[in-house]
């Protein structure tokens, strides 16, 4: 598995509460007019961040003849969508689709993406595009070409309670074997409905976590043939610990939480313990969300194997340009990095983790940044390159979840996972 080379660490690290910066506060949407009247619209997911570069990429609509849309949805939805409306060839309705690590591989393999290349070399110096730095081009570079800007970059890590935890003396877990044992104490406590949870609710979900657990046991995804290479025995004990994280603090309430529900759930005091994506982190300590700000802590994601990395991945954000565009895709390109450049990100540096190394060394940024840098730089990485991961991904996401909803043992919902890799692969060229 190719993990994302740690881009900001040292520079993460010793980020801390800055001077809060608006998003009124961006430069001016400094591109020429189009000749004619131009609509780009947008399509990803929301959190606060991305929520924030939306804005800016509204920004653009200052421009004579230039109509700049953005849609928000699920990621589930958003990526949908997109599968959706690309998948039968004709003109994409998208000019720009933000696509994280794994849909950015799926997009390029399956010709959808636009590779940027041309773009990024004549407007490097213009927009500054060194000031980001190679490795997360690297993530979205596929058989050499590079299909995505880098916007935001992620982990999930761990959130928690710090009154419950000094009530209770519990300390701060490093394993999941800890979050267990914490459970346990936690589940008598009146005030919550539950002790701890992960993103369950979904395949796509329990893909996510069992990425993050199969990396802690030192499981691949694929062998280097792209035969399958997750329903081994590391596979197996992931799916086993994630089992156990289950019946111990979630039940089949836990499992119909979502992100959102999760991170309402903290701020709001259902919850003690969560593990999620950093960019939630933002919204503990905003006064209009959160009834405990600056009383929830942060640390790394907990180990799921306590001699392995932390369980939780190095994500990156894109936005990319869909090959089907009847959109002039130098100007889609320039209204990309106009949202990007330096004055947007140091106000999305209150928000979640910035791809510019200027900003990340400002000072800016919030007090969870030193936990999520710490599972970047000692977690599992992220999917590695080989195109096929993109079939493995779905399989798990459609067969994983029947451990809960049919019964089956993780050896065989893995190994029916597998089997439905190994066709769709065969099918699509990858495996003989």
């Amino acid at each position: 598995m190719r993990k994302l080379v740690p881009f900001l660490l040292i520079a993460i690290l010793v980020l801390a509460g800055g001077v809060v910066v608006s998003a009124q506060d961006e430069a001016a949407c400094n591109i020429a007019a189009p000749s004619a009247a131009t609509s780009i619209d947008m399509i990803g997911w929301s959190f606060p961040i991305t929520d924030l570069y939306a804005d800016a990429l509204e920004a653009c609509n200052e421009v004579e003849n230039l109509n700049v849309n953005t849609q928000l949805l699920t990621s589930s939805d958003a990526q949908g969508q997109v599968r959706l409306a690309l998948s039968g060839g004709g003109e994409s309705p998208f000019e720009i689709v933000h696509a994280d690590d794994g849909f950015i591989l799926e997009m390029a393999t399956n010709g959808w993406a636009m590779p940027l290349d041309d773009l990024i070399a004549e407007y490097s110096e213009a927009y500054g595009l060194d000031d980001i730095p190679a490795s997360l081009f690297e993530a979205a570079t596929i058989d050499g070409q590079v299909y995505g800007i880098p916007f935001t970059a992620n982990t999930m890590h761990f959130f928690y309670r710090t009154d419950l935890f000094e009530q209770y003396e519990i300390e701060v877990p490093e394993t999941y074997d800890d979050v267990i044992a914490a459970c346990a104490v936690l589940s008598e406590d009146p005030t919550l409905i539950l002790p701890f949870t992960m993103n369950l609710h979904a395949g796509w979900a329990w893909r996510t976590e069992f990425h993050n657990f199969l990396g802690s046991f030192g499981g691949e995804w694929l062998n280097e043939d792209s035969t399958p290479a997750f329903n081994n025995e590391a596979g197996v004990a992931a799916v086993e610990k994630m089992l156990e994280v289950v019946d111990a603090c979630m039940g089949a309430e836990g499992l119909t939480y979502s992100i959102d529900d999760s991170e309402i759930g903290m701020e709001q005091g259902d919850l003690a313990m969560v593990n999620i994506w950093a960019s939630r982190a933002a919204n503990m300590d905003n006064p209009d969300l959160s009834n405990f700000v600056g009383i929830i802590g942060f640390a790394p994601a907990p180990r799921a194997n306590p001699d392995g990395p932390f369980s939780g991945p190095a994500a990156t954000d894109f936005y990319v340009i869909p090959a089907n565009t009847p959109v002039d895709p130098d100007l889609i390109f320039q209204v990309i990095m106009e949202a990007v450049d330096v004055e947007t990100q140091t106000a999305a540096a209150e928000l979640g983790i910035v791809t510019r190394t200027s900003v990340a060394e400002s000072g800016v940024g919030g007090r969870y940044l030193e936990a999520a840098s710490r599972t970047i730089a000692e977690g599992v990485g992220n999917y590695g390159d080989d195109p096929a991961v993109a079939i493995a991904r779905v399989a798990i996401e459609n067969n994983l979840p029947r451990v809960i909803t049919e019964g089956l043992s993780p050896q065989e919902a893995l190994d029916a996972a597998a089997a439905e890799y190994v066709t769709e692969a065969t099918a699509q060229g990858f495996l003989e």
